[in-house]
């Protein structure tokens, strides 16, 4: 999924790393420009940054448990927010303005 940056939240990998580490303490992996981790009911979460934009790619552990995966969402949508600068309300209106855009084309 890609992420749009609100201005005046740079595209950088080093401040999104270091939002990454305040959300999630774990052993965090860089290669090829991409961050990657693994930490609660995410397997994997690859984050890179394309045509200034923010890219996060996840996969979902199914055998989670329901606290695990309440306190990871949570910890995800914050690092969505301080790396992007939009909270979820204002994602889910610029992901309907794209898919309305794309259908048009």
């Amino acid at each position: 999924m890609d992420y749009s940056f609100k201005r005046g939240f740079k595209p950088d990998m080093e401040r999104i790393r270091k939002v990454l580490e305040e959300e999630f303490p774990a052993e965090i992996k860089e290669a090829d420009g991409m961050l990657s981790l693994s930490f609660g009911a995410l397997k994997s979460i690859q984050v890179s940054i394309n045509n200034k934009k923010l890219n996060v790619t996840t996969e979902s552990d199914s055998d989670a448990k329901d606290d695990q995966i309440l306190d990871t969402n949570k910890r995800f949508r914050n690092f969505l927010e301080k790396a992007t600068g939009y909270n979820a309300k204002q994602r889910l209106q610029m992901a309907k303005k794209e898919v309305s855009k794309e259908s048009k084309d």
